[in-house]
């Protein structure tokens, strides 16, 4: 199946903060201001965040995860730290070292895979 490609043009609209919020200008205030009031003009000024009612409209568009301004930051799912992708790495290389030295026979696909907590008590209580 191909791949989900995001909408380019709203892409090009949009700013994704860090925190997953959208920024977005608002219409009507680039250019021909001298025939709309100064209040108008305030206003067109506010708020260059979008709400999150629009953002869940707009995650389809771009195939990803928004936050907007009402969500809690829990709401993002972070990018684990390279310290913390070394350390899954370690512990994944050792329970692979470790299922191999105990002599369970493992498939091609099923070594790739960190052994869970299930299957390293299955392998001790088969091993007593």
């Amino acid at each position: 199946m191909p791949k989900n490609k995001s909408h380019k043009g709203l892409k090009k609209r949009i700013r994704v903060t860090k925190t997953g919020k959208i920024r977005h200008r608002s219409a009507n205030h680039k250019h021909l201001r001298s025939g709309k009031g100064g209040k108008r003009l305030r206003q067109l000024r506010k708020d260059p965040y979008m709400s999150s009612a629009d953002t869940k409209r707009l995650e389809k568009l771009l195939f990803r995860r928004l936050r907007g301004r009402d969500q809690p930051r829990a709401a993002i799912r972070r990018s684990p730290s390279p310290e913390q992708r070394k350390a899954a790495k370690a512990e994944a290389v050792a329970a692979r070292s470790q299922a191999a030295s105990g002599g369970v026979a493992t498939s091609g696909a099923a070594s790739a895979r960190p052994a869970t907590a299930r299957s390293k008590t299955a392998a001790i209580k088969t091993k007593s």
